[in-house]
């Protein structure tokens, strides 16, 4: 039986944790042990922080925002119900950059957030809605109408080309009468003839 040396694979995974491991404090990028205990250490935390990441955006986001209203006389929360109720969809990412780039704009938010709690914005925004609707309704009458004229046209159209094709064949019968009528008199004319001149 030969023996089976095992030291390329070692050495070639060694290397690799080291080099994962490269630019660690102390022993942890020189040792294999220490390396690999560091390595999977960093593992965890960098999983654990991927997730942390986007509250602590979130928190820095509201801080900004809050901020923003703060100058505008409202506070933060009062803001954001303002917005829902006006109906007004901005994510805190987007606000905190209006707040920090366009002040202006920002307390434009803060005006319409305003009258959303008072429910102003409310109000107009339904007397916007049954106008739209109404329109909306007098233009489907108005299909409904267009669509009962064409397939009333449709139908004389078809009972006219009925009518059409029926005289047609009125007429050809009648044609095809009027011939067989001449066929059996010229018979009957021949027929006579013969018998005269047998006599």
């Amino acid at each position: 039986m030969t023996r089976v040396k095992n030291s390329v694979t070692t050495k070639a995974r060694h290397k690799k944790v080291l080099k994962a491991a490269k630019g660690y404090f102390g022993s942890k990028h020189r040792l294999y042990k220490s390396a690999k205990e560091q390595l999977m250490h960093s593992g965890q935390y960098a999983f654990r922080d991927r997730r942390q990441k986007k509250r602590d955006f979130r928190s820095l986001w509201i801080t900004r925002i809050n901020a923003a209203c703060r100058e505008n006389e409202i506070s933060y929360s009062r803001f954001i119900e303002g917005l829902n109720k006006a109906g007004i969809e901005v994510n805190r990412k987007m606000l905190s950059e209006i707040a920090i780039s366009d002040p202006k704009a920002f307390s434009e938010i803060v005006k319409q957030a305003k009258l959303g709690l008072e429910g102003k914005l409310v109000a107009a925004k339904k007397e916007v809605k049954s106008e739209v609707s109404v329109v909306a309704n007098s233009e489907t009458k108005e299909k409904k109408v267009k669509e009962e004229v064409t397939v009333e046209s449709e139908a004389e159209e078809k009972k006219a080309a009925k009518k059409t094709t029926t005289t047609k064949k009125v007429a050809t019968k009648e044609a095809e009468a009027k011939e067989e009528k001449k066929t059996t008199t010229k018979k009957t004319t021949a027929k006579k003839t013969t018998k005269k001149e047998e006599k």
